[in-house]
């Protein structure tokens, strides 16, 4: 006798959390259970469709062929579901849980990190996740609701609003510029150690401006984090191209070749199609364009005359 598929809900938030991880232990994780517990569930529901959704290897668990449709109807489902629960609550209620944001460092840590106090307040019964690790985080295996990003997905299932320009420049501890010549042109700048990113670990083309200033700049320092470029420049270790709305609260910087180097590059907030209509997931979104709107002055800012 021919078994009938039989598996609930949950078996289905099990596949969509090892899907989405590839890992029975990080599944295991954010489903708030245990590693035999994920694995269990994951039998029983290839036993109960009669297919191999996964094929185990010592990296984790890989979606088969049958396992990537598989997982397009899950996620029709998680979406019913979660509009489902946006019919049943209202008002407030509906404003509950927890949403995962994914943002640079720059942006996260130097902007965001300091308006989470007034969303709090806004909403108390949401819980906000703020993700920096520098490899984008998937929307589409949901490791993130939100994200920023600096260079866009080109196609996928995403809603892509522009948030905002925001202007960079050369900038260089007062300590270090006072011992030094004056720098009139751009061709001075290669007599000037540089601090920057480092090449081969850029995880986004808007990041790579180095040539866009002087193809001959070679940084001497190089990381992968903001962070450490700043502290450095404050150190005296060289120059360094900053966003505006990160050395605007360092007194200690000051601007090189204001009018001669400006750069501009761009924010944008992603949401998978099916998250957007969530209202936790809203909340979160209309925040961060109302709160970037109202500071836009911190992204561009203003270049004093001469």
């Amino acid at each position: 006798m021919t078994a009938s598929p039989n598996f609930t809900w949950d078996d289905l938030q099990y596949f969509l959390a090892v899907a989405r991880t590839g890992q029975l232990s990080v599944a295991a994780r954010q489903l708030r259970t245990s590693h035999a517990t994920v694995s269990r569930r994951i039998d029983r529901l290839e036993f109960s469709l009669r297919i191999k959704l996964f094929e185990r290897n010592p990296r984790g668990y890989v979606l088969t062929g049958i396992g990537q449709r598989f997982i397009e109807a899950a996620e029709r489902m998680e979406a019913e579901a979660d509009r489902l629960q946006m019919d049943i609550f209202s008002g407030s209620a509906a404003h509950q849980g927890v949403v995962r944001l994914s943002a640079p460092e720059g942006i996260a840590n130097f902007f965001l990190a300091h308006q989470i106090g007034d969303f709090t307040v806004q909403h108390p019964n949401l819980s906000l996740e703020l993700v920096t690790i520098q490899q984008i985080m998937s929307l589409s295996r949901k490791e993130a609701d939100i994200a920023i990003s600096l260079d866009p997905p080109k196609g996928g299932p995403y809603e892509i609003e522009k948030i905002t320009d925001y202007r960079l420049n050369i900038y260089g501890a007062k300590s270090y510029l006072s011992e030094r010549p004056e720098i009139k042109s751009r061709d001075d700048l290669l007599l000037h150690p540089f601090i920057g990113y480092i090449q081969d670990m850029i995880f986004a083309p808007g990041l790579d401006y180095l040539g866009d200033v002087h193809p001959g700049i070679r940084p001497r320092f190089q990381s992968s984090s903001i962070s450490a470029q700043l502290t450095a420049t404050l150190q005296g270790q060289g120059l360094c191209i900053l966003p505006h709305f990160i050395a605007r609260r360092q007194p200690d910087l000051e601007l090189v070749l204001p009018r001669e180097v400006q750069l501009t590059r761009h924010y944008y907030l992603v949401r998978h199609r099916d998250m957007s209509r969530i209202p936790r997931v809203r909340s979160v979104a209309d925040y961060l364009l109302a709160v970037v709107q109202n500071n836009r002055d911190a992204f561009l800012g203003e270049i004093e005359s001469a």
